[in-house]
């Protein structure tokens, strides 16, 4: 339980500094992680995030202010409001993931290829949704990016 908290802080303190570069906070960075491969209505992001209806709309004012993100009517219900990473959205959220990975490298590259396969297959199940309070579960899309450390 240490090593999961302490490697929780490590990569929490690579994140908190990437985003900062950018003038994104975690929780702004933590948004735009969770719309790489999904489009889900604001109530199911502010849910998971565990944010008020008044706090997410706020967040998300900010970030379509900088054209991040756009909210658009839901396919599958009008009433409904989807948000989705615009094309410069997009463009950031790859290239933080790139920074992110490339801060994490000095302690992943000291495993070879089986162990971090194997510690992707032990992190999996720890990351699995708890019963309501899993991540956003609609639309989810095809990963834009590869995941694998190799």
């Amino acid at each position: 339980m240490d090593a999961l908290v302490r490697n929780a802080f490590q990569v929490m303190g690579v994140l908190t500094r990437v985003g900062a570069e950018h003038d994104l906070s975690l929780t702004q960075l933590r948004v735009l992680g969770l719309l790489r491969d999904r489009r889900p209505r604001m109530t199911e992001l502010a849910a998971f995030l565990g944010l008020d209806k008044s706090t997410m709309s706020g967040l998300i004012d900010r970030a379509e202010r900088r054209g991040l993100l756009a909210r658009g009517k839901s396919a599958e219900d009008r009433r409904a409001v989807d948000v989705f990473l615009t094309a410069v959205g997009l463009e950031l959220t790859e290239r933080l993931y790139g920074e992110v990975r490339a801060a994490l490298l000095p302690a992943t590259g000291r495993l070879d290829p089986e162990q971090r396969h194997r510690l992707t297959e032990l992190i999996e199940p720890v990351l699995a949704p708890v019963a309501g309070a899993g991540e956003p579960s609609p639309k989810r899309i095809p990963a834009r990016l590869e995941l694998a450390a190799d």
